[in-house]
């Protein structure tokens, strides 16, 4: 069983915080803005793709990993899907998980430990839940040009904040950053950058290996 299932839309940018603290009014558009805030933010949207595999034990078969690799290819699984395991209450398989895993590997992905997005319907017994979380992100009403701002010098126009904010929707790795940005993880910036430049200066260049010798063997039939 295949299903998709879509989660409403989550605003990035607490701008009507923002607002109050400027004085303006709550729900800012083109004419009552006259902050340096963007009323065109970044909007992100989640899409679950949900399959049930059946088990065996404490394995998945191959026919199941086969049909959950073609399931994969069907979503177009890539960069930035998030891999999780729904199980039935009391039913936990480390081997079942470590198939699931295998299979996502060869899509470059990794199976979060993280627990899975509430779905809908009952797991049935024997069965596992592979949920697929995708995230998106986009700035509605771009490009807008319905009030260039003309009759007020000191307020933007309907477009301002349309290129970069859509710029920045469409690079992000993780669009669920623009909701929540990452946790420390503890570790200096500098600590990182100085790894970087580390593995930067000793890795051997891709191009220090002598060209091949030229070949003197006559191609033709002279004498």
């Amino acid at each position: 069983m295949s299903r998709l299932i879509r989660i409403a839309a989550v605003s990035a940018l607490g701008l009507a915080v923002s607002a109050c603290a400027t004085g303006q009014p709550a729900q800012l558009n083109a004419r009552s803005n006259y902050s340096v805030y963007s009323v065109h933010q970044p909007v992100v949207e989640h899409t679950n793709y949900v399959l049930d595999l059946r088990v065996e034990g404490d394995r998945v078969s191959e026919a199941e990993l086969n049909r959950f690799g073609a399931w994969l290819e069907s979503i177009g699984a890539r960069y930035g899907d998030r891999i999780t395991i729904d199980e039935p209450r009391g039913y936990a398989s480390a081997g079942a998980r470590a198939d699931v895993g295998r299979v996502a590997g060869d899509f470059g992905l990794l199976l979060a430990d993280a627990a899975a997005p509430v779905t809908e319907g009952e797991i049935a017994p024997g069965t596992i839940r592979v949920v697929a979380s995708r995230s998106s992100a986009r700035v509605d009403s771009c490009p807008s040009y319905t009030n260039p701002g003309i009759d007020s010098p000191v307020r933007t126009d309907s477009n301002y904040g349309c290129a970069t904010n859509s710029n920045l929707a469409a690079m992000v790795a993780n669009p669920d950053d623009l909701v929540r940005g990452q946790e420390g993880s503890g570790r200096e910036s500098a600590q990182v950058a100085g790894r970087a430049v580390g593995s930067y200066r000793t890795r051997q260049p891709t191009g220090n290996q002598p060209l091949p010798a030229p070949s003197t063997r006559s191609s033709g039939g002279g004498q």
